[in-house]
């Protein structure tokens, strides 16, 4: 009986009604009319944040799962200003991963650069493998300290941007920036002992 009250008059209702009727058992369909009051609200902070109408209209959604869960933990006293915080760091916490992703997947490629551009890699039959190997080490071994131990962490360490900046003390630009110069002066030494690299 109660559940066909609360569906007789869900629009009617203030959204503290809502919540609560929700939360003493009134059923997913109060939470549905409540949700879709701010629904606008959600795509619009989505959309704010992430830049892409497809990736919010799929946070819409993931969101409404997510309020489901975090109203069995949380009891918010205003449910617009709760939502709106909960889908501010649902975004943010999607363009975190995003940037993760995007900064895993750049370490990767520039990883595979020095074996994509190294005939070394390409064709190690046809050369000696211990007069390359030992030019490589002489020519990293006479890199400015900090080159030097930037490619031996990157390359040798496989340890990323993030963690040889907290190594080194340094950010993770000057990280990059060590790479490219310690790259190009490995490809110089080489060159100087005619090594095909």
């Amino acid at each position: 009986m109660l559940l066909k009250v609360f569906r007789r008059n869900e629009k009617k209702m203030s959204d503290e009604e809502l919540l609560a009727g929700y939360l003493s058992g009134g059923g997913p369909g109060l939470l549905a009319e409540l949700y879709s009051r701010y629904m606008h609200m959600v795509y619009g902070v989505c959309l704010k944040y992430l830049r892409n109408r497809e990736e919010s209209q799929d946070c819409v959604i993931r969101i409404w799962e997510k309020v489901a869960a975090e109203l069995v933990r949380h009891r918010p006293e205003n449910f617009r200003a709760w939502l709106y915080v909960l889908t501010k760091n649902y975004c943010l916490m999607e363009l975190r991963a995003s940037a993760s992703e995007k900064r895993h997947h750049d370490e990767w490629a520039a990883n595979q650069l020095i074996f994509m551009e190294s005939e070394q890699f390409m064709h190690p039959v046809d050369r000696d493998e211990s007069e390359t190997d030992q030019a490589l080490r002489d020519c990293i071994a006479q890199l400015a300290d900090l080159q030097k131990r930037s490619v031996e962490l990157f390359y040798f360490g496989n340890k990323c941007y993030r963690e040889i900046a907290e190594e080194l003390s340094t950010d993770e630009k000057k990280v990059k920036s060590l790479l490219q110069n310690g790259k190009r002066n490995i490809k110089i030494c080489l060159e100087g002992k005619n090594v095909s690299y």
